[in-house]
């Protein structure tokens, strides 16, 4: 088994990741993509040990095995620097074809900067969208995972103006179908999925939007009828109370911030990224850069933790 780990924007805290978490004794077989330079400046700012073999074959865990990829510009910790977007863009261009190719079995992702990678990929909107494109992937799904809950995303990191017009009757189609055969595939039978309103009270019988009544919940009676195992579509203010999340496998939201604050207040620092519908494993932290911790060695492993295990528990399930 052997897992790739790109770290992301290298003035903030990913290098930090994967150096920490190097200093403990492991089972995950990790290969990082990244400039092995990087992670040495940060590993002496950081008073660490660290020992780097620069090769694409993990074969020691108290090694850091690293492909060696370069970062054009200077990395001041904390800092942005613009020169350095493509080489964000290159690590995880040759560690997902390093996934596509099967020569790793799942890919952990650290945090990044959208804005700074704008400026050479301009319209870049996160992870899910670029890893779908560079796998030549038609449609994938965010969803966010904690103890105790997980939610899925309709549509992802679009303006709130723009949500309401990317809620048709198939992409609505294609992101539940890709939620409930993900679910199957690691493990998760006849999964019960609850579908968020878009609108406040879901659409209240139309006097708040019609939505619910043209597109959601037509589509959820003739999914179900099909065989699936689908509720609402349900208020987002209550759609998240413990009675209401009883034996659900997946609550499925409209937009980004209809679900993500639930799941990141009840989870965070131990909740995991995850892409369904992509042709192999990818996990992320659940945070971002923390450009002002980068180098104080004050961060939590614990997203990093969850991704890995949800990344070695997914390539178990997919085995079976």
């Amino acid at each position: 088994m052997t897992i790739a780990f790109t770290p992301g924007e290298p003035a903030g805290i990913g290098p930090d990741l994967a150096i920490i978490h190097a200093q403990k004794k492991s089972t995950d077989n990790l290969l990082i993509f990244a400039d092995p330079d990087i992670l040495l400046t940060r590993a002496k700012q950081l008073n660490l040990p660290l020992k780097i073999v620069e090769s694409d074959q993990v074969n020691n865990v108290q090694q850091l095995c690293v492909y060696p990829i370069k970062a054009p510009g200077k990395v001041k910790t904390g800092v942005l620097n613009t020169e350095n977007a493509q080489y964000v863009l290159n690590t995880l261009d040759v560690a997902t074809d390093y996934c596509l190719n099967q020569r790793c079995d799942a890919l952990v992702t650290g945090p990044i900067h959208k804005g700074v990678i704008n400026h050479v990929n301009p319209g870049f909107t996160g992870h899910t969208e670029y890893l779908a494109a560079r796998s030549q992937v038609d449609k994938t799904v965010m969803m966010l995972a904690t103890k105790g809950l997980r939610v899925a995303l309709a549509t992802t990191h679009l303006p709130l103006s723009q949500v309401a017009s990317n809620i048709t009757h198939q992409s609505l189609e294609q992101v539940i179908r890709i939620i409930h055969q993900s679910l199957e595939m690691y493990g998760v039978k006849h999964p019960k999925i609850v579908v968020c309103g878009l609108n406040p009270h879901a659409g209240e019988d139309g006097c708040l939007g019609m939505e619910e009544i043209e597109i959601i919940n037509p589509l959820i009676k003739q999914l179900n009828i099909q065989g699936l195992n689908l509720v609402g579509s349900v208020p987002a203010d209550t759609a998240f109370t413990p009675e209401a999340l009883q034996g659900v496998d997946c609550v499925l939201s409209m937009y980004h911030d209809q679900g993500l604050p639930v799941l990141k207040t009840l989870g965070f620092k131990k909740a995991v990224n995850i892409t369904l519908g992509l042709p192999f494993i990818r996990t992320s932290v659940d945070h971002g850069t923390a450009l002002p911790l980068a180098g104080s060695g004050n961060i939590s492993l614990g997203s990093l933790n969850t991704a890995l295990e949800y990344a070695q528990h997914f390539i178990n399930q997919s085995a079976n």
